[in-house]
């Protein structure tokens, strides 16, 4: 599994469906470089079950991101017909009506394979034929990009674990006030609490204050 926190995330264009239904041919992460953060994050499979209860989520959280100038953007290697047809399905139908911000498809499994978070790989049989050995979906990886396209935060999960909205706002909270303040963030650190001085004398004050 490669780690892409601390470096520039891959860049890429493919098509999207965004506010619920508009179809967009070619998405550009490119275009949110240097205007606000992202949590770009991946999920197995349109129309499954873990699924739509993380995408869900997001959008119940979609005012704590906006606040933050946050873009979410969910990517799988479903189609966009598959992603629209999705979110015109009711909740109660297993739907994911009302979700507003972009997926984008990945059916190429390209960005999924540029943020190794792809279950599994092409390769040759012994025939030499072309061949996908693996599942052709993406894992639960997770992306908090800068302003500036650096990854500065990434985790992965396998398909069957469900990822914390509340863990992302926070790391999102912790970058954004290092950025600020210079401070770093210490363990289970929550906006309005006390960060620390990255050297020995400002650790040893804040675990005397514990």
């Amino acid at each position: 599994m490669a780690v892409l926190t601390g470096k520039k995330a891959p860049l890429f264009t493919a098509p999207a469906v965004s506010k619920g239904g508009e179809m967009i041919n070619e998405f550009k992460l490119a275009d949110y470089i240097g205007k606000k953060y992202v949590v770009l994050f991946f999920y197995p499979a349109d129309f499954t079950f873990v699924c739509p209860t993380e995408i869900l989520a997001f959008q119940d959280k979609m005012d704590e991101f906006d606040k933050r100038n946050v873009q979410v953007i969910g990517v799988s290697t479903d189609s966009q017909f598959s992603h629209w047809k999705w979110l015109q399905t009711e909740l109660n139908d297993g739907g994911i009506k009302g979700v507003q911000y972009p997926l984008v498809a990945d059916q190429s499994k390209t960005i999924s394979m540029d943020y190794d978070v792809l279950a599994g790989e092409y390769d040759f049989d012994e025939e030499g034929d072309f061949i996908f050995e693996g599942t052709p979906m993406a894992y639960r990886g997770l992306f908090l990009i800068d302003k500036e396209g650096t990854v500065q935060h990434q985790v992965v999960n396998n398909m069957p674990l469900g990822r914390s909205i509340t863990e992302t706002l926070r790391m999102i909270d912790a970058l954004q006030y290092f950025e600020k303040h210079g401070e770093v963030c210490p363990a289970d650190w929550h906006e309005g609490e006390k960060a620390l001085v990255a050297t020995q004398e400002g650790i040893a004050e804040y675990l005397a204050k514990k």
